[in-house]
């Protein structure tokens, strides 16, 4: 009898637990929605040492402009210290995010320097640094020795990586096609690049009928960076 109650007690925990399981993994979905007052969005999750990523990039902005639907991007630095050894790329993360915050476009621009340059960078912090000093002269902004003294920017940094594990990112860049459709999964992942343009059409015959939630403003510091009908 003790063996019965004991084994029924197991089930109901983990039953418990996949519940628990699932509506986690459901709510992590749910961040990557399109932003308020968007039917459809491109998400990536990115890394700015990542040659692929670089790759991806001009795709996206094309896509952006062509279907007039933001991207929404989610910093996913790989670590310097296993494979493939991206020695500057958390660097990157946090001086893009020090962009955004004086201008949110000039942040963009960034990434998008960041990217073309990426050959004549190599592995090298040093270069790297060289190479944001130089884009900071161009657009008359100073560099502080401590682009962030109080961690606010590793902080949103560290969420978009906490939230690329829950929702499974095993790879940069990962990009999702989402919607704001109540029904069925909010997002899904662009495995083929090729098939990127039909999916986006595919999402917006979907969303067609849907209502859109009040929009808010884009270009405010956030976490989440969101881009729509960029010129990079």
């Amino acid at each position: 009898m003790a063996t019965l109650l004991a084994m029924k007690k197991l089930k109901f925990i983990a039953i418990f637990l996949l519940a628990a399981s699932t509506a986690a993994l459901a709510a992590d979905l749910d961040a990557l929605r399109p932003p308020k007052g968007e039917k459809v969005a491109l998400i990536v999750f990115e890394d700015l040492e990542c040659p692929d990523c670089a790759r991806a990039h001009p795709l996206l902005m094309e896509a952006s402009r062509k279907y007039n639907v933001p991207v929404v991007i989610h910093d996913f630095p790989l670590p310097a210290a296993t494979p493939p050894y991206h020695a500057w790329a958390l660097e990157a993360a946090i001086a893009a995010r020090y962009f955004e915050k004086q201008s949110f476009e000039l942040g963009r621009e960034f990434r998008a320097f960041v990217y073309q340059n990426q050959p004549s960078i190599g592995n090298n912090p040093s270069a790297f640094q060289a190479l944001a000093q130089h884009f900071a002269q161009q657009h008359n902004v100073t560099l502080p020795f401590a682009l962030d003294p109080n961690g606010q920017l590793m902080a949103e940094i560290q969420k978009d990586k906490a939230l690329g594990q829950r929702v499974g990112i095993e790879h940069t860049p990962t990009i999702y096609v989402a919607t704001n459709q109540t029904a069925g999964q909010p997002a899904v992942e662009v495995v083929d690049r090729s098939q990127l343009f039909q999916m986006i059409e595919a999402a917006q015959r979907a969303t067609a009928n849907q209502p859109t939630t009040k929009s808010s403003p884009k270009h405010t510091a956030h976490t989440t960076s969101t881009t729509k009908n960029s010129g990079n």
